[in-house]
């Protein structure tokens, strides 16, 4: 029962539009969290067949597919929830934040570690794509839609296809000053108004150069 109440406590504290507690047994979260940990249960006691039984029932059910492999902490919430895949060696922390559509996957057919692992603390927003073996740091924040396809430290922001580092240790790689799902810093348009600058820059030097050759009488007309 203290599992139970604490998953309730967690769907409660991290969506705003909940008016009830009785709402929260109508959360997809909810009950595939919950299927999850018996399917867990049953897989690392080697009753493979029923724990993946129990998974697709659960993906049927919610829209949230978790291998019973999957190793999770305490306090996920996948808000929302369709869409959402969670690989067999996939390994969440604690207090982990999921939106629809996310996608912690492998990218092969190789044995062993082949999904990501995800640290305490992180928020992955609706959409994203963490495809690999390798580990997102606590407290990271994935954008929507981004595809990471390698490591992301602590403390850091990633955004993009593929994704990159807009922020790090609370200090800003980029221009832009809010940090949810939504308002995240786009490095791609960072780049184009980089190159911008330097044209920009090129041309006024282009222009001195032209000016001077004027004066010296040495301009040609091409």
């Amino acid at each position: 029962m203290g599992f139970i109440r604490d998953e309730i406590n967690v769907i409660k504290e991290r969506d705003p539009a909940i008016k009830m507690t009785a709402e929260v047994f109508l959360y997809p979260s909810f009950h595939a969290v919950l299927f999850h940990r018996v399917a867990h249960y049953l897989y690392n006691h080697k009753r493979y067949f029923l724990a993946r039984l129990i998974s697709q029932i659960s993906r049927w059910i919610t829209g949230i597919e978790i291998h019973p492999g999957a190793k999770i902490g305490k306090g996920l919430f996948i808000d929302h929830g369709m869409g959402v895949v969670i690989g067999e060696t996939c390994e969440i922390g604690d207090n982990v934040t999921i939106y629809q559509g996310v996608t912690l996957g492998g990218t092969g057919k190789d044995k062993g570690k082949r999904h990501p692992t995800i640290g305490n603390n992180v928020m992955i927003g609706a959409g994203a794509k963490i495809l690999g073996p390798f580990k997102v740091g606590d407290n990271s924040r994935i954008g929507s839609g981004t595809v990471v396809l390698s490591e992301v430290p602590e403390n850091c922001t990633c955004v993009g296809v593929p994704g990159k580092i807009v922020r790090r240790d609370n200090q800003k790689v980029d221009p832009n000053k809010t940090l949810d799902q939504v308002k995240l810093p786009d490095p791609v348009q960072m780049e184009i108004c980089g190159l911008r600058h330097q044209v920009e820059e090129l041309e006024k030097r282009l222009l001195q150069l032209e000016k001077i050759m004027e004066g010296s009488g040495k301009h040609e007309d091409l």
